[in-house]
């Protein structure tokens, strides 16, 4: 790899203007972080005639919502029966309602706006690695059918004919999904938010949020401010120390990617010939899909640090030969790395640390739907009092020992590792 450089940056659409806040003003919603989550928000908000600022310290998609893998995956961690255990009845079929609706969310967006984001409706196949697994994800795709979704189970010989690999003993197989540029998704997210009448601010990080009479006045590090009635902490795992407790509840991962230069086009059509998108069930997770382009694409965790030598991409270039032989000797072009949210159950949060502040925090790797519908979600806890949200509003909680967890998390890979390469589940 010759460049460290996210792909995404070199093909999206140009960023809209978004200048630095210049003076105090007010709104009544401000929004901290311009992610999928915050722009969804803003939207639509702004939609629905409502005043609300933005907030960034960078600008639209920076973080993760601007370095992921592009892979528009419906649902949650659990199937739909998991969650009316938890959730109960009534609320855990909302819930799954709900998150079996976001990739359409995301797709009927960029449909009715025009958003210019190389979106394109595809399967979302997870390949199953060990038979335990294949029993869940057996139970996964009847309990989905039983609910009208088009999923599937697919067997060993099914899943070598879609993956191009056979290493899999089956796949589970989610038609509702898709791919998407996830940087210009999130550019033209902030458009559409701006042009709806949304006031949308990079380069300007906040510093406090403190009360200011009846609400809250926030105030970037430049020291102007907005004073606002609510506001929406849609950080995720750039959650800072404003609110502590915030990234001690969330192991904030790190995903890397690495891309290759277009690939000939026999290559292409042994690699996801259908055009498909993947991610596997080992404990350390894999993924992979092909761009617009023809570059192949592949996805996985990495060291909780800030990753730096191209030896921390390492793993990905030798799984991808691993994977597909004939990708051995193609040269990897670009390499970069975006911060996740996830919890340790893998359920995602709703909080309201003080009144008039809310908090939505997790994508449990499936944050470009998730965050997206769930920034809708946030809009109408803020238009509407007597709104029900789809998620509990539960406390903050702090992982034991969160101080440590650099060398938890790094730890708890290593032996992810070694059983994945065993083969335990």
């Amino acid at each position: 790899m010759s460049r460290h450089l996210n792909l995404w940056e070199e093909t999206a659409v140009a960023p809209p203007d978004t200048p630095p806040l210049g003076k105090s003003t007010r709104a009544r919603i401000a929004i901290v972080g311009a992610g999928y989550l915050g722009l969804s928000a803003a939207l639509h908000l702004a939609q629905a005639g409502d005043d609300a600022v933005v907030l960034d310290a960078e600008g639209p998609g920076y973080g993760a919502s601007g370095r992921n893998g592009g892979q528009v995956i419906p649902g949650l961690k659990y199937d739909p029966e998991e969650i009316e255990v938890v959730m109960g009845r009534e609320r855990g079929e909302r819930l799954w309602r709900f998150a079996g609706s976001t990739a359409d969310f995301v797709f009927d967006l960029v449909a009715r706006l025009g958003l210019a984001a190389e979106a394109r409706r595809t399967a979302w196949i997870q390949g199953i690695h060990a038979e335990v697994a294949a029993v869940r994800a057996s139970s996964r795709a009847r309990q989905w059918q039983a609910r009208g979704a088009d999923v599937a189970y697919v067997d060993s010989s099914e899943a070598a004919r879609l993956i191009g690999t056979p290493i899999y003993v089956g796949a589970f197989v989610d038609r509702r999904a898709g791919t998407i540029q996830p940087l210009s998704y999130s550019r033209e997210l902030a458009r559409a938010a701006i042009a709806a009448g949304a006031r949308i601010h990079g380069k300007s990080p906040v510093a406090a949020i403190g009360r200011s009479g009846a609400g809250w006045c926030v105030t970037t590090t430049s020291g102007v401010s907005v004073d606002a009635e609510y506001v929406l902490v849609c950080t995720n795992a750039y959650s800072g120390p404003l609110f502590p407790d915030l990234p001690a509840s969330i192991v904030a991962a790190n995903s890397l990617q690495i891309a290759t230069v277009p690939l000939p086009v026999e290559l292409r059509a042994a690699i996801l010939p259908g055009g498909e998108v993947l991610s596997d069930t080992r404990r350390i997770i894999r993924y992979w899909r092909m761009d617009n382009q023809g570059r192949f694409i592949m996805g996985g965790r990495g060291p909780y640090r800030e990753p730096e030598p191209e030896s921390d991409w390492g793993h990905l270039k030798r799984d991808a030969a691993s994977l597909y032989p004939a990708l051995a000797g193609i040269p990897f072009t670009h390499r970069w790395a975006g911060r996740v949210a996830i919890h340790p159950d893998y359920w995602p949060r709703l909080h309201v640390p003080e009144p008039g502040i809310v908090a939505a925090i997790g994508c449990q790797g499936r944050g470009i739907g998730w965050q997206s519908a769930m920034g809708a979600e946030l809009a109408r806890i803020v238009l509407d009092k007597d709104h029900e949200p789809v998620l509990p509003v539960t406390g903050v909680t702090r992982i034991p020992l969160a101080p440590l967890k650099r060398v938890g998390v790094s730890l708890t890979i290593a032996a992810m590792r070694v059983f994945d390469r065993l083969g335990i589940v």
